[in-house]
């Protein structure tokens, strides 16, 4: 799947408007249990699919009850999107975790952890 630069210009700036709605104007309790960032979103070419990536701080139960949070807010999202950005088709949400800050962290740890002596296996 090729990815035009129109479809990188789209995701950035719907990138940093869902990060904008989520802080400031969602007002689900489910989102402030965990420190919720946008870390990507991912266009389909023809534009009318967006999966958008996020990164909650947090323990399970936080990330669950915010990802419930954010599943519940999606239309509100959609909408505020389509009046903001003006494209021809508003793309339907999909949040998807992203653990990728999580696991290079637990990454770092162990390499840590090596450096440090301790061989131990995890």
């Amino acid at each position: 799947m090729a990815v035009t630069a129109r479809n990188q210009r789209v995701a950035e700036e719907m990138k940093k408007e869902i990060a904008r709605i989520i802080r400031d104007e969602v007002k689900d309790p489910r989102l402030e249990a965990g420190l919720v960032s946008v870390t990507g979103v991912e266009l389909s070419n023809d534009r009318h699919y967006a999966k958008v990536y996020v990164s909650i701080y947090g323990d399970e139960e936080a990330r669950n009850q915010a990802m419930e949070g954010l599943a519940r807010a999606t239309s509100f999202i959609r909408r505020e999107i389509g009046q903001r950005l003006s494209l021809r088709y508003t793309p339907e949400i999909t949040f998807k975790l992203d653990v990728s800050i999580e696991h290079g962290d637990h990454i770092n740890r162990l390499l840590a952890r090596v450096r440090a002596g301790e061989y131990a296996d995890e």
